[in-house]
C-alpha cells in the first residue's frame, strides 16, 4: 500500500466526535489533571502562532497549573487526546501572550515554521487548533436569522440561541483541488505576476457548488491555462488551514499540448523532467516548498517519468512563502 502523509496530515489524534455533546465526559476531560493545552497567541500578520519552546524544538503546552495561573478561565477547544490524555487549544489576546511567553521564557512560532520545524503530530495538531480558533472567531452570529451564536460539543458546533431558528453551525472547510497535468513526457505548470522570480507551481483552485472533483480538475485547467484534461487520479490530501482550506491533490492527463494562458497567470508552459532537473541545478526553476502538496505531486510526478528524488534535487527552500 503507497501510504502518502503530507505536511500537517496524518494528525494521530482520538478526536472523540461522538462523546462531545455528552456533558459529564466532556466535564472529565475539563477537569482531567493531565490535561495539556496548546496556547495560541493573538491573531496578527502571520494567523495564530503556537507557544514555542526553542531549545527544545517544541510546541510549549501549558499543563493544568499553568493554565489556571497564566490563563485563568479563558475559553478552550477540545481538541482530542493522546495516550497522555487530553489536549486543548487555547486562545489568548495580545496582552496574554506576550505576558505568559516572558512568565515562561518561550517564543512563538508561526504555521508555516512549523510545518517543516516540528514533527508530524505537533504540526498537525497546531494546524487542526488553528483551523478551528479561526473559524470560532469569526463564526458569531447565526447566518440564517443574525442571533448571536452558543458555542456547543467542546467548542465544535455553533448553536443559534433564538429559539425559533436554533440553527446549527459548523466548522467551515473549503475545498480546493491542485493538480499535475501531464502531456506525454512533460507536466504543467503555472506561475502567477506577483510571485518572486522563477517560481513555477502546479495548478489549483477551489471547488464550485454542484461540482465533482474531476469536473473541478478540468474546469481550473482550462480556465487557468486553457488546457484539456481528460482522465485525473487523485494522489493525496492536505489540511490546510491558511485559514481553512482542504487542498485536494490530483495527477492527471491533458488531452492535447494546447496552451491559452488565462487571466490568473501570468504564465503556464510544459516542463520536462530534463527541465525541472537543470533548472534547480541552475537556479532558474524555483518549485513550491514541502510544506505543500505541490511539491508532493511534482515529487511524484519526477519520479514516475524521471526516477528521480526532488528531495535530494532541492538543498534548500528558495521559495519565499507569502504569510498567512
Amino acid at each position: 500500500m503507497d501510504l502518502r502523509s503530507n505536511i500537517f496530515a496524518g494528525l494521530e489524534l482520538e478526536r472523540n466526535a461522538e462523546l462531545r455533546d455528552d456533558a459529564e465526559w466532556a466535564n472529565a476531560q475539563h477537569t482531567d489533571p493531565r490535561a495539556r493545552f496548546l496556547l495560541l497567541g493573538a491573531d496578527g500578520a502571520a494567523g495564530r502562532r503556537a507557544l514555542f519552546d526553542k531549545e527544545r524544538g517544541t510546541l510549549r503546552l501549558l499543563d493544568v497549573g499553568e493554565r489556571r495561573s497564566l490563563a485563568g478561565e479563558s475559553s478552550v477547544i477540545y481538541l482530542g487526546a493522546d495516550a497522555a490524555g487530553p489536549l486543548f487549544a487555547l486562545p489568548i489576546d495580545a496582552d496574554g501572550d506576550a505576558r505568559v511567553a516572558r512568565e515562561l521564557a518561550a517564543d512563538y512560532i508561526d504555521l508555516r515554521s512549523a510545518g517543516t520545524r516540528l514533527s508530524a503530530f505537533q504540526s498537525g495538531l497546531f494546524a487542526y487548533a488553528r483551523a478551528l480558533a479561526h473559524w470560532q472567531a469569526r463564526t458569531r452570529w447565526c447566518s440564517a436569522c443574525g442571533a448571536p451564536l452558543q458555542l456547543v460539543a467542546l467548542g465544535h458546533r455553533g448553536k443559534c440561541t433564538n429559539a425559533q431558528c436554533a440553527s446549527e453551525h459548523f466548522p467551515r472547510v473549503d475545498p480546493a483541488m491542485i493538480v499535475i497535468v501531464s502531456w506525454q513526457d512533460r507536466c504543467l505548470l503555472g506561475r502567477q505576476a506577483s510571485w518572486g522570480d522563477n517560481r513555477w507551481s502546479t495548478l489549483a483552485g477551489f471547488i464550485e457548488p454542484g461540482e465533482s472533483l474531476e469536473d473541478a480538475v478540468r474546469r481550473e485547467v482550462y480556465e487557468e491555462a486553457g488546457v484539456r484534461v481528460g482522465a485525473c487520479e487523485y494522489h493525496s490530501s492536505q489540511p490546510w488551514p491558511f485559514p481553512s482550506a482542504l487542498m485536494l491533490g490530483f495527477c492527471a492527463e491533458a488531452v492535447d499540448a494546447s496552451i491559452r494562458v488565462g487571466c490568473e497567470l501570468s504564465d503556464a508552459r510544459w516542463f520536462s523532467a530534463a527541465e525541472i532537473i537543470d533548472g534547480i541545478a541552475s537556479g532558474g526553476l524555483v518549485l513550491p516548498p514541502k510544506l505543500s502538496v505541490s511539491h508532493e505531486l511534482i515529487a511524484h510526478w519526477l519520479r514516475s517519468h524521471a526516477g528521480v528524488e526532488l528531495g535530494a534535487l532541492v538543498a534548500t527552500d528558495a521559495w519565499a512563502t507569502p504569510r498567512g
